[in-house]
C-alpha cells in the first residue's frame, strides 16, 4: 500500500499533475494480500489523485475477486488491460467472460504482437528492430522465425481484405464485444493514420474467422 501510493505520488511530481485518469495495478502481486492492493487504489481516488482505477494482466480468478473488493470498497474497477493478439490468445481462456459479467471495460495491449503482425518482418528481421535488442527482450529473433509461416499467410489474406496486416490484426482483436480498445504505439504520424484506419473494415466473414483459425493451429 505505502509503496503504490508514495509511486502514484512521485508520478504525479514529475509529470506536474494533480492527479491521474486512471491508476492501474499492472500486476498482480502474490505476496500481498489483494485486499491491500485495491484498497490502495480505493485511497488513490478519495484522494483525488485517481478518477478511475484499472487492473492489467490479472488472471480470471484475480479480476473476478478484484473486483469484488472494489465494488464493495465503492470504486469500481473500470478497465482491464490484457495482452491480447493473434499470436497470445490467453484472454480467451474465461478473462473476456469474467470482464464482461462484471461490466468492466478491456483495453488489449500488444495487438500487433511486438511488430509480428506487421509487415516489419516479413522480409527478414532488418536492423535495429526490437527483435534484436538485447535489453529488455520482449521479443527475440526465434519468436519471429516461429511465427512467420503464419504472418505471411495472414497477410494474405489481410490483402483479399483490403487491408494491411496490421490493420486486420487490429480489427480481428476488436471484433470480440468484451474488447472496448486496443493500445498501439506509433512512431509517426503515417503509421498511426495507418493503424486508424483498421476502423475502416471491422466486420469479419465466417469463412475468414476459420480461416485464421486454420493458420493459427
Amino acid at each position: 500500500r505505502k509503496y503504490m501510493l508514495a509511486s502514484l505520488d512521485q508520478s504525479l511530481k514529475r509529470m506536474e499533475l494533480d492527479y491521474v485518469d486512471i491508476f492501474y495495478s499492472h500486476r498482480f502481486d502474490p505476496d500481498t494480500p489483494l485486499e491491500e492492493t485495491m484498497g490502495a487504489l480505493d485511497t488513490a481516488v478519495r484522494q483525488g489523485k485517481a478518477l478511475y482505477v484499472g487492473i492489467s494482466s490479472y488472471n480470471p480468478e484475480q479480476t473476478r475477486r478484484a473486483a469484488q473488493i472494489l465494488k464493495e470498497l465503492g470504486t469500481p474497477c473500470l478497465i482491464h488491460q490484457p495482452s491480447y493478439n493473434m499470436f497470445d490468445r490467453w484472454v480467451e481462456n474465461g478473462l473476456l467472460d469474467v470482464i464482461a459479467e462484471e461490466g468492466i471495460g478491456s483495453i488489449v495491449f500488444s495487438p500487433l504482437a511486438q511488430g509480428q503482425l506487421t509487415g516489419r518482418y516479413l522480409n527478414g528481421i532488418p536492423a535495429g528492430a526490437r527483435a534484436t535488442k538485447t535489453e529488455r527482450v520482449w521479443l527475440t529473433p526465434d519468436d519471429v522465425k516461429a511465427n512467420l509461416p503464419k504472418a505471411e499467410k495472414l497477410n494474405e489474406l489481410a490483402q483479399q481484405r483490403g487491408q494491411s496486416l496490421a490493420q486486420m490484426a487490429i480489427a480481428w482483436v476488436l471484433r470480440k464485444p468484451a474488447v472496448t480498445s486496443a493500445l498501439i504505439g506509433a512512431s509517426s504520424v503515417k503509421q498511426l493514420e495507418d493503424n486508424l484506419a483498421s476502423l475502416n473494415n471491422l466486420k469479419f466473414s465466417d469463412e475468414e474467422l476459420s480461416k485464421i483459425e486454420e493458420i493459427l493451429k
